[in-house]
């Protein structure tokens, strides 16, 4: 997911919101490195980019019985956060945390109080079988 972010135009995307799951420690650590990297600088990334820690719907191994709980709660925080960025593309690729976020722009799409573009980038090889499941979505490369 980095690798495809650092070929962003920054300009373009700007300002860049960065969120993770609450009980990720590592990936948002990646992404300010990257930033910096990106402003070729050794500091921090300044207003072009905000990073922001959200709850998962679902944990790893957690039980589907529990696991509503934690979505109802996830989706309540999303829906902060979406009224709070309202952003414009949405790049994700991890479903725990991106579901409730997808899940809201589309509610907004289809009432018609905000549009986000929606880019899902899966990081399993598991293309054949997805794209029986979804026919409309397109297949445009790999990226590692």
């Amino acid at each position: 997911m980095l690798n495809l972010l650092s070929l962003l135009e920054k300009d373009r995307f700007s300002p860049r919101f960065y969120i993770a799951a609450a009980t990720d420690n590592l990936s948002l650590q990646k992404a300010r490195v990257m930033e910096n990297l990106i402003n070729n600088t050794g500091e921090n990334s300044g207003d072009s980019a905000k990073y922001m820690q959200i709850y998962r719907s679902r944990e790893v191994g957690q039980s589907y019985v529990t696991s509503v709980g934690t979505t109802l709660y996830a989706i309540t925080h999303a829906l902060l956060l979406m009224i709070q960025l309202r952003p414009q593309v949405i790049i994700c690729n991890g479903p725990g945390t991106c579901i409730p976020l997808c899940g809201i722009a589309f509610v907004f799409k289809v009432i018609g109080v905000r549009w986000s573009s929606i880019f899902y980038v899966e990081s399993i090889a598991r293309w054949p079988q997805l794209k029986k499941q979804y026919p409309r979505a397109e297949y445009v490369g790999r990226l590692m």
